[in-house]
């Protein structure tokens, strides 16, 4: 199986995680107006299963290193494997909250929010559970990413100053889904040997393996809580199944693509944990929020028309985003 040797590597892995949950929520967009988050949200966790799949039997099966995917599977031990699709369930949750801030509040909104909040309790969670990484500088870039969260939503609430509760209703639900998003990463980890990532330990799972399992946590989990959002939605009328049923298949593919960005994003993360540790390289992958701010503002306009100082808040927080991320980088130098 391929495995990461450098810490560089590790980095490099963690941007392109960045860069992909990050920007899986374009896809979202792109059908905004034609298909209910709900509806998208089936093809997503399809997509996520699909590609975690996909790689697991061919970059965590070839080459003589590890175990391959069908032996690592087959060794697994039950406790492993309850933790793996614990933290899919728990994951499941959280992002079907955030989709939902998403489609209600727009991306430079939801992801600083919920994300954000996930970064900070989910590096202090990774940390304690494997203490790799300088603890002064993780703290101080969390700090500034801290800040970089309430300026934004000061950003949000000068923007949506007249629609009153409804802006509130989606800060919430994004807080909400960030605290259940800094959960799964440590259920995840704790099922996979970081230390002896080649060789793993017995009843341990490798990341290719864990994704895999992680990935059939979500999907199980959404039989029942979309199949509720969907009788019960935060926000429109009730849909049935019919209605996903006869939707197009290019709008099907785009929730399909969705997801695979996000695995893709996740894989690479789960394989530089072994060599970065779980707190920094989650840490990195959660600057997600950087790259979809980015998105709202300059593609999709989120803020557009808002005053200078709205405009002014949103500087800063880039600048803030953009300083925590360098520290936790260096926190694992």
């Amino acid at each position: 199986m391929f495995i990461v040797e450098s810490y560089s590597l590790a980095v490099f892995f963690c941007f392109i995680t960045m860069l992909c949950w990050g920007s899986w929520a374009n896809t979202q967009k792109l059908v905004q107006g034609k298909w209910r988050f709900e509806l998208f949200y089936w093809d997503y966790v399809i997509g996520i299963l699909l590609f975690s799949l996909i790689m697991a039997l061919t970059l965590g099966s070839f080459g003589a290193d590890g175990r391959s995917f069908l032996e690592d599977i087959g060794q697994v031990s039950t406790d492993n494997l309850k933790n793996a699709l614990l933290g899919g369930v728990i994951f499941n949750l959280a992002n079907i909250l955030l989709t939902a801030a998403i489609a209600g509040a727009g991306m430079a909104v939801a992801f600083p929010i919920g994300i954000g909040i996930a970064l900070i309790l989910g590096v202090l969670f990774n940390y304690l559970l494997v203490d790799k990484g300088n603890p002064a500088l993780l703290a101080i870039g969390v700090m500034l990413i801290v800040a970089a969260i309430i300026i934004n939503a000061i950003a949000y609430r000068k923007t949506t100053a007249s629609s009153g509760s409804a802006s509130t209703k989606w800060i919430i639900v994004s807080v909400i889904a960030g605290v259940l998003m800094s959960l799964f990463y440590p259920f995840v980890a704790s099922s996979m040997d970081l230390v002896n990532v080649a060789n793993p330990e017995g009843g341990k799972m490798t990341a290719y393996t864990a994704v895999v399992i992680f990935s059939l946590g979500i999907l199980l989990s959404n039989l029942i809580f979309n199949s509720v959002l969907m009788r019960k939605p935060l926000e429109g009328e009730p849909i049935s199944y019919k209605t996903y049923f006869e939707g197009k298949l290019s709008i099907h593919l785009v929730g399909v693509l969705g997801g695979s960005i996000w695995a893709l994003g996740n894989l690479f993360n789960l394989i530089a944990a072994g060599k970065a540790g779980p707190a920094v390289s989650y840490g990195l992958g959660q600057g997600a929020t950087l790259v979809a701010a980015l998105w709202g503002v300059l593609i999709w306009k989120e803020f557009e028309g808002g005053s200078k100082t709205v405009k002014n808040l949103i500087l800063s927080m880039f600048v803030l985003f953009v300083v925590g991320i360098c520290l936790i980088i260096m926190a694992g130098v």
